[in-house]
């Protein structure tokens, strides 16, 4: 079974997962105590403008960061995850999860923490939660065999490698 395909529940050195660990790799959950949004960390609105500025942010920081083949599809009254996903191409799985840690510091830093990856330290595809902002980062074998664009465009984007 090709493990770059498939999800293991298996813990171990193999697996990147501590004994007794489950699936989830995500990081800074919310507060013992505080109730969790459909994130799982305290509930927070954001302004029409806030989550424009997140958005752009977002954007400028994978194009800084060179990914490829960035597409950003709306999502706001088609799906209650997120307003906006972003999904975008690393050359190598080294660049993907350089590009998805990156992102993340930089969204903290901006204000829009916590921020939640999954998917380290494999980095075939790499999850970033931003909240009102989901980021994928994969490499384009995975991309392409996973084709979100189509899926989540409803039918209105091309699969991956076509114009």
């Amino acid at each position: 079974m090709n493990q770059a395909n498939t999800p293991s529940d298996k813990s171990g050195p193999e697996s990147g997962k501590a004994p007794g660990e489950t699936g989830s790799h995500f990081s800074d959950a919310a507060p013992a105590g505080q109730a969790a949004s459909r994130h799982g960390r305290a509930p927070t609105r954001m302004s029409a403008e806030e989550k424009a500025t997140l958005h752009k942010l977002v954007l400028d920081q994978l194009d800084d960061d060179q990914a490829q083949d960035v597409v950003s599809i709306p999502l706001e009254g088609k799906s209650s995850i997120a307003d906006f996903m972003v999904i975008g191409s690393g050359r190598s799985t080294r660049q993907v999860a350089s590009m998805a840690q990156k992102l993340a510091e930089n969204l903290k830093k901006a204000g829009y923490g916590p921020i939640r990856l999954e998917g380290l330290p494999a980095a075939d595809w790499v999850l970033v939660d931003a909240g009102d902002v989901v980021i994928h980062l994969f490499r384009p074998e995975v991309r392409s065999f996973y084709n979100l664009e189509r899926m989540w465009a409803f039918g209105d984007a091309p699969p991956v490698g076509e114009s």
